[in-house]
């Protein structure tokens, strides 16, 4: 689960750099407050990869696809690049726990072998 995780989030980093970009266009919003924004999610990122297996690492995930979707209120296209990332990140959990069954499986069965 772990790989499939960490790959959704370093894919997440370079989307919410991307759309860092695209909301420094706005003039309501200052570089600094994006950048902060931006950069805090970016971490948070990071920081999940190395947490996932955790307990609370899934939900941290799932708060932080959360707040991909809702940045979709000051950049638009967020609400569609966050709603197909939290797409990945179901599919991740959901398919890296089967895989981490069939691996604990397959252990099983060789050392009883």
């Amino acid at each position: 689960m772990r790989t499939l995780c960490a790959s959704t989030l370093i894919g997440e980093l370079f989307v919410i750099g991307f759309a860092g970009l695209v909301a420094m266009k706005d003039p309501d919003l200052s570089t600094e407050t994006v950048w902060a924004v931006s950069g805090i999610a970016m971490l948070l990122c990071v920081l999940l990869c190395g947490v996932i297996t955790r307990p609370g690492g899934v939900a941290l995930g799932w708060a932080l696809q959360i707040a991909l979707i809702a940045s979709g209120f000051v950049v638009p296209t967020m609400f569609f690049l966050g709603a197909v990332f939290a797409a990945l990140w179901w599919a991740s959990v959901h398919y890296g726990r089967k895989i981490d069954e069939a691996k604990a499986r397959f252990a099983a069965q060789a050392d009883a072998a």
